[in-house]
């Protein structure tokens, strides 16, 4: 063992149970900070036509998927997949041509 580790060790030897609870508890804390800042956001919110339509052509369409996603409360998966075509075909062939196609499609 090196030097630090003795030292953390003799340190831990010499806590007694009540500040190792208030240790303890301190690192639950942080833990519990750290799983909510890391854990995939979530929307109950279903994505309309009308969603799709703004995130393709509308007022949404220029912004990142992420951005998009926040200012319509969904998803980043939920505009991911309509952007690339995975839903809501049926608004993609309204809104998409050959002559006009889907810019975020990669030919």
């Amino acid at each position: 063992m090196s030097t630090i580790e003795n030292t953390q060790v003799e340190a831990v030897r010499t806590m007694t149970n009540k500040e190792m609870v208030v240790e303890i508890l301190a690192l639950k804390a942080q833990v519990a900070e750290l799983l909510a800042k890391s854990s995939p956001k979530t929307s109950d919110k279903e994505m309309t036509d009308d969603d799709a339509r703004s995130i393709l052509t509308g007022e949404h369409a220029s912004k990142k998927h992420k951005d998009a996603a926040s200012a319509l409360g969904l998803t980043y998966g939920q505009v991911y997949s309509c952007r690339l075509g995975y839903t809501f075909k049926p608004i993609h062939k309204e809104v998409f041509t050959k002559e006009s196609p889907n810019p975020w499609i990669k030919a």
